[in-house]
């Protein structure tokens, strides 16, 4: 009689926590509910900052190839090639800093004349209060250039109706390899 009770109680303290893990209810009725409001609510504007990990090469790479065109491979800039990313956002530049998330997504060669990349990614947080909200990330990356601006074009969780502005700095490149650590300045405005 004792386990199945603790079970209940078990089962019923997951129930009630699931919503708060993500800082805001995602489900139809609170987001029409919350649609509603939004004439009431005021603008927030929030920064963040991390650290990106692009690990392409070692024992566990983050990021994967997974198309070429015919010319990849004798472009200067690896014009055509896609890669699947699900790299780690981190507080610090060091390997071992805390995990705050992840950005999950796309990036590809877009620019025959310099290395341009287009990427669409998700950043994912996974902890504290943005925990289970995202950013949606759309933009050119010019990897080369000293610092690069990439609009933010929505968000959910905590940063449902986000936009804002990204702005990234190559922290670490190793040249052989290819991986990277980017540092990532994120401004955005959301309800």
């Amino acid at each position: 009689m004792v386990k199945p009770l603790i079970a209940l109680i078990l089962s019923s303290m997951i129930l009630i926590a699931m919503p708060l893990v993500h800082g805001i209810d995602q489900d139809p009725l609170s987001v029409e509910q919350w649609f509603k409001n939004l004439p009431t609510m005021t603008q927030k504007q929030t920064h963040l900052h991390f650290y990106l990990h692009d690990l392409v090469s070692g024992a566990s790479p983050t990021v994967r190839r997974v198309a070429q065109s015919t010319i990849t491979s004798t472009s200067p800039t690896n014009f055509g090639f896609i890669a699947m990313a699900d790299d780690k956002l981190t507080t610090g530049p060091e390997p071992n800093s805390t995990v705050v998330g992840q950005a999950q997504g796309i990036y590809g060669s877009a620019c025959l004349e310099e290395s341009g990349l287009l990427m669409t990614m998700n950043l994912v947080f996974t902890g504290g209060e943005y925990n289970g909200s995202t950013l949606s990330l759309l933009g050119r990356n010019a990897v080369f250039h000293p610092y690069r601006e990439m609009p933010i074009v929505g968000g959910s969780g905590v940063f449902r109706m986000a936009r804002g502005v990204a702005t990234a700095k190559t922290h670490e490149l190793n040249i052989t390899s290819g991986d990277a650590i980017v540092e990532y300045n994120v401004m955005v405005v959301h309800y």
